[in-house]
């Protein structure tokens, strides 16, 4: 068993690519408000490393503004045909502008003007106002690149505990959790 879990989580994750679950990088994110309302979504990791796992979001959303208010959050990764399940729980804060507009010029075009077009959590008359909305886009940003949204980025939850879950008959799961210390990571084996 390796004493870094951002390596055990990088060997986990390629298993998951190797093995063709659908959208591995598929994880659920949980935030609460600053009154501890908890809400989820699924979101799509977009890197991980010794330094974080690394998403992008509105900075308008209802996830930006709970984190905002509480930047403690968690990840879940699961990946059933594998049995193995990953939790990170740590702290958020936003990746540097140059960051986001290295990650942001990557992206397909749709998805660039769909960041400009969408104030993303905010109540829509009609379906039809932001499809009008992105056609106007296109038409100005036609022949042009599409520059990173000031209202777009990327956010990083530095992890303090990952655990670790993997399947076992009779309910006897593995559980491996890591807990960040001052030097290093504490290693626990839990009770399923």
């Amino acid at each position: 068993m390796t004493e870094n879990p951002v390596a055990r989580f990088q060997e986990w994750f390629r298993e998951a690519e190797q093995a063709g679950v659908e959208v591995p990088e598929a994880m659920a994110l949980a935030t609460a408000d600053a009154d501890g309302a908890p809400s989820a979504r699924m979101v799509l990791l977009k890197g991980a490393d010794e330094d974080g796992f690394v998403f992008y979001s509105g900075y308008v959303s209802r996830k930006a503004g709970e984190l905002d208010q509480n930047p403690r959050a968690a990840l879940v990764f699961y990946w059933r045909p594998l049995g193995k399940q990953v939790r990170v729980e740590g702290t958020v804060d936003r990746v540097s502008e140059a960051e986001s507009a290295e990650y942001f010029a990557t992206r397909p075009r749709g998805s660039q003007l769909a960041a400009w077009a969408s104030q993303q959590s905010s109540p829509l008359a009609s379906r039809q106002e932001l499809e009008r909305r992105y056609a106007e886009l296109e038409r100005e940003y036609e022949g042009r690149e599409v520059p990173l949204p000031p209202h777009w980025g990327g956010y990083r939850l530095r992890p303090e505990t990952i655990e670790f879950w993997e399947h076992r008959e009779n309910r006897l799961h593995d559980r491996i959790r890591y807990t960040r210390a001052r030097e290093g990571w504490k290693v626990e084996r839990l009770a399923p």
